[in-house]
């Protein structure tokens, strides 16, 4: 099965258009350039990548081996609609065949997008909104409960004073989450109330907080069809970790329990498209889901170098063809984030800030 997913004879050779956003291959990295990497990977098609950036300087702009063209977009906070008009803009230019994007706080206009994507002719493969809404870390821990999944114990809260009521039902070490991004430990209260409010100034409220578990941190990549059916599932295990807990360095470990439990998500769902389950094995074994992410993670080149190219697989179900699901994948491959510097000239800097196109 894994020659067919992978077949790099196709004598069709498609040509395609896609548009990926994700850019932003900083410090922590935005799945983007990772994800056009993998699909530039496969040779079962042409591609011409239109990057879709959001700020002047996200790197991947600047790529030019791997981003062909470049055009910003508005921030998820200005609507559907001012979103819609960009995109149409940039597919009369371009002639857009698919769309993949990779930020949590876009796939919500994404997603109520799709059928008016898809009557200009622009594909995309997306959860739907109760899909993506029953995954929400506002959400999680009533999932797990619903579907037999250990998920760690959680309350919601919308004001820094309730935070003192909610250590005396968890208990410290608590987790401070924010509703898109970034989680914080916390072992006082004081601590606490500081990550509320850095974290409610970036992303707004709620606020989780989440049971503090200790143990093991596996992140498990993983690609649905829609219909319940697991196409790709690669577990990795973190070897380094930033300060701002990303992955700089991990590896494909081979453990049936966190494929069966991703495969268990996708199928209780009907999950479509990519995306990444973090899963923290307990001391005494429990394999507990701490987040879905709703899209590929930054280190989804993993995938492709393990035999599993998710990104690629994919952009083939999105375009009607039909993937077969993988049944192997390489044990033991390793990636090592590494930062350079590359050189660009102001003059493109200025451009992209001054027309939003490179």
């Amino acid at each position: 099965m894994k020659a067919q997913a992978e077949n790099t004879n196709n004598s069709n050779n498609q040509q395609l258009v896609i548009a990926v956003t994700g850019l932003n291959a900083i410090d922590s990295p935005g799945p983007g350039v990772a994800v056009i990497r993998a699909i530039r990977d496969c040779h079962d098609f042409n591609v011409r990548i239109i990057g879709l950036s959001y700020e002047s300087l996200e790197p991947g702009a600047y790529m030019h081996d791997i981003v062909d063209k470049t055009y910003q977009i508005p921030y998820p906070s200005a609507g559907t609609d001012t979103l819609m008009a960009r995109l149409m803009y940039i597919h009369s230019i371009e002639k857009l065949d698919l769309i993949i994007p990779n930020f949590d706080a876009e796939l919500f206009n994404f997603i109520k997008l799709r059928d008016k994507l898809a009557e200009s002719g622009i594909r995309t493969f997306l959860p739907d909104l109760e899909q993506f809404e029953a995954r929400d870390k506002v959400k999680l821990y009533e999932f797990g409960k619903k579907n037999g999944l250990f998920v760690p114990a959680d309350k919601i809260i919308h004001q820094a004073k309730d935070l003192e009521e909610t250590a005396e039902e968890l208990g410290y070490p608590m987790v401070i989450k924010g509703k898109f991004y970034d989680a914080i430990i916390v072992n006082t209260l004081e601590q606490a109330q500081k990550a509320f409010y850095k974290l409610q100034a970036k992303w707004g409220l709620p606020i989780i907080v989440q049971e503090f578990i200790n143990g093991t941190e596996i992140n498990v990549a993983a690609l649905g069809d829609g219909e319940g059916n697991a196409i790709s599932v690669i577990p990795m295990r973190k070897l380094y970790i930033t300060d701002k807990g990303k992955a700089w360095s991990g590896i494909t470990i081979d453990d049936s329990s966190y494929i069966e439990l991703a495969r268990k998500f996708i199928k209780v769902t009907k999950w479509r498209g990519g995306c990444e389950l973090e899963i923290m094995q307990s001391e005494d074994g429990k394999p507990y889901i701490m987040e879905v992410n709703p899209r590929f993670p930054a280190w989804i080149y993993l995938t492709a170098a393990a035999g599993q190219n998710q990104p690629a697989s994919l952009v083939k179900m999105a375009m009607g063809q039909e993937v077969e699901p993988f049944t192997e994948y390489k044990v033991g491959k390793m990636f090592i984030r590494y930062a350079w510097d590359m050189i660009a000239d102001v003059s493109e800097f200025q451009k992209i800030s001054g027309t939003g196109e490179l």
